[in-house]
């Protein structure tokens, strides 16, 4: 009676029902294996999606982040602003200021005298972009570029900038934004790190970077960054000791694992099986970075397009060339560090050099990837800390001048990944010292890197002593009007 109701009324039989059910079952077998922890459970938050799982459809899959550590100055570069030419060595207004705090390389000047850029702006592309004629490569691809003139901080030194952008916090100890994103969406390519590091110094002042800005923190260790060097070993240590071979290195490192593992069962330090990754990940990583690093093999006409210096290990367009490369092969955040852009003094023959040592393999970079189809789904971030005050910084002259760290307003340049190209975004005043349309402050640029990589700023949060944390703290928006 049972059988028949069913199979009159719900038009099911023992047929249609294993069918659908065989279904259901190859298709969690096969979540399963894409991700080993999707049953696994969530810990108590019953409201958050296990970890590799976007929580909405992304527009970018890779990060590559251009770091332009220093903090160049965006009077000469891509905030244009006459006025200051016209009103050069008079005192900046109090009106103005507004009571902004300074460091204490200006603090005891008497006046602030005005001071406008001594190079040329013109307007590129069909979005009549502004751009200094310092950068000659980059104003070529402002149609393919959103210029932010509106982003502001908190921080007026260095090391804390550096931190709050790098971390969300200006303390150190908490994890990166590379580490953020390979701690939420994993890695493309086991056989490489989710999250790489290359340094680059150029020909200015430089400002040191430390392993902090690159740090998991409270996370665990895998997701560190891992810093690539200029040498003959890119990664130091991957190479086997000599008279180790590959074969007795994994011997070692199976045994290692099982002796790891005995501690784990002992002490229930998650931190053992993340050693246990690094030690795998190391392994396979022997095979894996000598490809990926070898630029040998590279076309002329891609050598010609990043410049001579990128078959030199170390510099800025190599390492331009070497992130290509590795976003490439599915490294999820490549962190670039270029040094040297602090210009307090003798600015006019300082940053020249500065921007062309970056102006022609940062247009490069994203003229590769664009070709390679690959634009659509890296997102490429260029810019510094924080900006440059629009007065001299000590004695001014007609020829030469410096420029103090100004936080209230600089910018920045963002390409790919869901991106609006073509476009700038946000104003500041006449004097370029405040900003009076759409400002972009760090948690709102962190957030919406997120949001690009299919994440939720809020959601994606780690539990540490009794608190959840969060890359955003308890900040920051996405900024719609700069997506695609």
């Amino acid at each position: 009676m049972e059988k028949e109701f069913l199979e009159n009324n719900l038009n099911v039989n023992r047929r249609h029902f294993l069918g659908k059910m065989a279904m259901g079952v190859g298709s969690a077998a096969l979540g399963s294996l894409l991700l080993p922890d999707l049953f696994k459970g969530s810990g108590g938050a019953g409201d958050e999606l296990p970890l590799g799982i976007k929580h909405f459809a992304s527009k970018a899959k890779r990060v590559i982040m251009l770091f332009q550590n220093g903090a160049p100055s965006q009077l000469e570069s891509f905030d244009y602003k006459p006025t200051l030419n016209k009103m050069f060595g008079q005192d900046l207004p109090e009106s103005i200021r507004g009571g902004q705090r300074l460091t204490g390389m200006t603090a005891n000047q008497d006046k602030f005298p005005l001071v406008g850029s001594k190079f040329a702006f013109n307007q590129y592309g069909q979005s009549g972009t502004w751009v200094s004629d310092l950068f000659p490569n980059i104003a070529k691809i402002t149609d393919d570029i959103c210029v932010i003139k509106t982003m502001h901080t908190e921080a007026i030194n260095h090391d804390p900038a550096l931190t709050f952008l790098q971390t969300g916090s200006q303390q150190g100890n908490r994890p990166s934004m590379g580490a953020w994103l390979s701690y939420g969406l994993g890695s493309e390519n086991k056989n490489l790190p989710s999250f790489c590091v290359l340094l680059s110094r150029g020909r200015g002042n430089g400002q040191g970077v430390y392993s902090k800005l690159w740090t998991n923190g409270f996370l665990d260790s895998n997701h560190q960054g891992v810093q690539f060097s200029a040498s003959e070993d890119p990664v130091l240590y991957l190479n086997n000791p000599a008279g180790i071979d590959m074969q007795s290195r994994k011997k070692m490192l199976d045994h290692l694992a099982s002796l790891n593992e005995m501690g784990y069962q002992e002490f229930g330090d998650p931190e053992i099986h993340a050693k246990i990754q690094q030690y795998e990940m190391a392994y396979r990583m022997q095979t894996a970075v000598p490809e990926v690093t070898d630029i040998s093999k590279e076309p002329d006409h891609i050598i010609k397009m990043y410049g001579a210096d990128c078959m030199q290990p170390g510099t800025y367009a190599s390492n331009c060339l070497l992130a290509r490369k590795l976003s490439e092969s599915g490294v999820r955040f490549v962190q670039l560090y270029h040094q040297g852009w602090d210009q307090h003094g003798n600015l006019p023959g300082e940053m020249p050099k500065q921007a062309e040592d970056v102006d022609r393999a940062s247009a490069a970079l994203i003229t590769d990837l664009k070709q390679r189809g690959l634009l659509d789904e890296t997102l490429v971030i260029w810019g510094g800390e924080f900006g440059r005050t629009n007065y001299c910084q000590g004695k001014l002259s007609e020829g030469n001048y410096g420029r103090d760290h100004h936080p209230r307003c600089y910018s920045m340049w963002m390409a790919g990944g869901g991106v609006k190209a073509g476009t700038s975004y946000g104003e500041t005043d006449e004097f370029g010292y405040n900003i009076v349309k759409d400002p972009v402050h760090i948690h709102d640029l962190q957030a919406t890197i997120m949001h690009l990589m299919g994440l939720d700023h809020e959601k994606l949060t780690y539990k540490y002593q009794g608190r959840r944390f969060r890359l955003t703290d308890v900040h920051g928006k996405v900024v719609k009007g700069i997506l695609a």
